[in-house]
């Protein structure tokens, strides 16, 4: 099992969360909450008002999102749901416990609640997205105005 922290559509509420639940895709069990222990921008870009954390530490925020625990099937199918490595790439980030659910604590987290997940940013970004407003927290029908894009929707 592998530990995948998500911060944007694929979280509970989310207009993809149904891929995370669909255990025809493998499994994902929520472990719990936190965000990342260093800064990044997430962005709201795209003609589909899609969600990216820009691969830009030290930059934005500390990104709020849900951790899950997965098997390689699951881990396959978000590999290529995010178009990793094109569009997103998968990489190891530092998370910062908020709140656990998961069996006897948050396992393997340092003494200071910090785990590390694999993360879906991006690397490969228009220079242009780094003006766009930041935001710590993503959702789809937030204040910002800019309504997700379902992919059948497309």
């Amino acid at each position: 099992m592998a530990r995948v922290f998500v911060y944007g559509t694929l979280k509970k509420g989310q207009p993809n969360y149904k891929h995370m639940i669909n255990t025809a895709k493998g499994l994902a069990k929520f472990q719990g909450r936190g965000h990342t222990v260093e800064k990044y921008p997430l962005v709201i870009a795209g003609k589909y008002n899609i969600p990216y954390m820009l691969n830009i530490p030290g930059t934005g925020h500390h990104i709020a999102g849900e951790i899950y625990s997965v098997d390689e099937q699951m881990l396959q199918f978000l590999d290529e749901f995010e178009g990793c490595p094109d569009m997103y790439q998968r990489t190891l980030m530092r998370i910062q416990v908020v709140e656990w659910e998961g069996k006897g604590g948050a396992g393997e987290a340092r003494a200071d609640g910090v785990l590390e997940c694999f993360v879906y940013s991006t690397a490969t970004f228009p220079p242009e997205w780094v003006g766009l407003p930041y935001y710590d927290s993503y959702d789809s029908s937030g204040k910002h105005g800019l309504s997700y894009v379902l992919r059948e929707s497309r």
